[in-house]
């Protein structure tokens, strides 16, 4: 298990806009090549992540932007199990198909459609497994009509839910996934998406492995191919657009690990499937948990400006877990990383920091750190020594970023 550092009132170097308290180097076991080896993938874009740790085991191109196509249900169910869950919106109520709905996204359209029929009436429940089974464009559509009364107002809370879920690439302009220049995410927000599903709405998630779906006497498969691979899979989705390729996202479940897998662009519905079972497979082999801190154990400290100490202990919401290669020989590095300098009081509970865990040069996990107790502000004489100290600090910081510049200037 890491320890942190104790320290003390950093120097003026540490107290730059984004601070470095602490750094402590892990090693695991010697690994065996084969199980280091990541897998090749054609996909041009993938991350695996762990569920219960937040741990990155693979990445690939995970922070550029793409167009989701119908991964964009996603956060289109995330704001449906969101207004079902809070007793908005109740799983027997029923909403009408509208001529929009059923020309834009039902039979006449030609795409993905649960065959709602025009003008009928459909249990909200019924347009849930519509949206997700077969991945209906027309049972999105009409969710989004019934939640905001158009698509557009609807896009708004979809933007508002990836705001509340910390995205920060992800752009929504439509429920359904349909071509749209300034709809677009990453994988990596796509698995925040998936991973958010998964933990707050755990009996809605069901609906996704559910093996096929039946309306207007039409039975249609599942569109997740992970689900027949024997893999543990049991949810998400599929999507196309010429302009954005091949995409999937999917969860699996072996000897109680949860994995998400997320692929953008492939070029076949066979090479995103393919290159989702590589990864999805070598992360259950190849990967195992280690305890970094337990739950409630200090993490480390930050400084404080005109406080009772000079310092706040951190601690993580609960235990801190880390993947590691198994039987490995990895150096892990840890880092807590926080925007100072903190200004007293600071309450307990608060968001101060994140814990930065890194092997070599990937960052493959991230997780908020708060404050362990409730610092009160200082008397009179502390607060005032330690503004001097910050305006010490940052002229000196100011004439080095000066001299910085020039230097950039005359190079």
């Amino acid at each position: 298990m890491a320890r942190a550092q104790r320290m003390s009132r950093p120097s003026g170097s540490a107290r730059a806009p984004c601070l470095l308290l602490f750094c402590a180097a892990l090693i695991f076991g010697a690994m065996p090549a084969m199980a280091q080896q990541a897998p090749t993938i054609a996909s041009p874009q993938a991350i695996l992540v762990d569920f219960d740790s937040g741990t990155v085991l693979f990445e690939k191109a995970a922070d550029t932007q793409n167009y989701p196509a119908s991964l964009a249900k996603l956060m289109t169910m995330a704001v449906v199990f969101r207004e079902v869950s809070e007793g908005r919106l109740s799983p027997d109520a029923e909403f009408k198909v509208s001529e929009y709905a059923w020309r834009r996204g039902g039979a006449p359209s030609g795409g993905a459609t649960m065959f709602a029929a025009l003008n009928s009436s459909i249990k909200v429940s019924d347009l849930m497994r519509g949206a997700i089974i077969p991945s209906g464009n027309d049972a999105a559509i009409i969710l989004a009509e019934a939640i905001a009364g158009n698509e557009l107002a609807f896009s708004v809370k979809m933007n508002d839910e990836a705001k509340r879920l910390g995205l920060t690439a992800s752009s929504f302009h439509n429920p359904n996934g349909l071509a749209d220049p300034d709809q677009k995410t990453t994988p990596r927000d796509l698995s925040r998406i998936a991973a958010h599903i998964i933990r707050s709405y755990p009996d809605l998630y069901k609906i996704y492995s559910e093996p096929d779906f039946t309306w207007s006497k039409i039975r249609q498969n599942n569109r997740n191919p992970l689900l027949g691979m024997s893999l543990g899979a049991d949810g998400f989705m599929t999507g196309y657009l010429k302009e954005s390729g091949f995409n999937l996202v999917g969860s699996a479940v072996q000897d109680g690990q949860r994995l998400i897998v997320v692929i953008m662009g492939a070029k076949t519905d066979k090479e995103r499937a393919e290159d989702a079972r590589k990864l999805l497979e070598w992360g259950f082999r190849s990967f195992e948990s280690r305890l970094l801190f337990a739950q409630g154990e200090t993490v480390g400290e930050a400084a404080l400006y005109g406080g009772l100490t000079g310092n706040v202990p951190l601690v993580g919401e609960g235990p801190i877990k880390v993947l590691v290669p198994r039987n490995g020989d990895e150096r892990i590095a840890a880092r807590i990383r926080y925007e100072g300098p903190i200004q007293a009081p600071v309450e307990m509970g608060a968001k101060i920091a994140r814990l930065e865990v890194t092997r070599g040069d990937q960052v493959s996990l991230e997780v908020p750190l708060y404050a362990a107790e409730t610092i009160e502000a200082g008397p009179l004489w502390r607060r005032a020594l330690d503004g001097a100290y910050e305006l010490m600090v940052g002229l000196l910081r100011q004439g080095y970023d000066e001299v910085m510049r020039k230097v950039k200037l005359t190079s």
